[in-house]
């Protein structure tokens, strides 16, 4: 595919993830999906998960070019590159200062329906 370049979000010794970047400019800078990555010592895994359906002429391209630019570029040896796809939309992120936060608030609404 054109115009694709991959963000990195993360890094850890034997996993990586990218944000899926399409366009070059500023306007046309959209997310296509995430991909994260996980060596093992005899293969790597990849879980690809798409914003948007791709045709399958496009999507084998874009594992072409996530094994090329992303995972050959490792160097780490393997023996297959082994890619599960999803389509999704990206509902939500959470943290633990988001639960601590929304603990509070249901620690406050515990506290008025005890008042009653």
């Amino acid at each position: 595919m054109d115009d694709i370049h991959f963000d990195r979000h993360f890094r850890t010794p034997y996993s990586e993830g990218y944000y899926i970047m399409q366009g070059n400019g500023p306007q046309s800078n959209n997310r296509l999906g995430t991909i994260d990555i996980h060596f093992t010592t005899t293969a790597v895994h990849g879980t690809l998960i798409l914003e948007r359906e791709l045709e399958e002429a496009d999507l084998t391209k874009l594992i072409e070019q996530i094994d090329e630019d992303l995972v050959l570029s490792a160097d780490m040896p393997r023996d297959d590159f082994l890619v599960s796809v999803y389509v999704g939309r990206d509902f939500g992120f959470y943290s633990d200062e988001y639960f601590a936060e929304e603990g509070n608030s249901s620690a406050d609404f515990d506290d008025d329906e005890d008042e009653r």
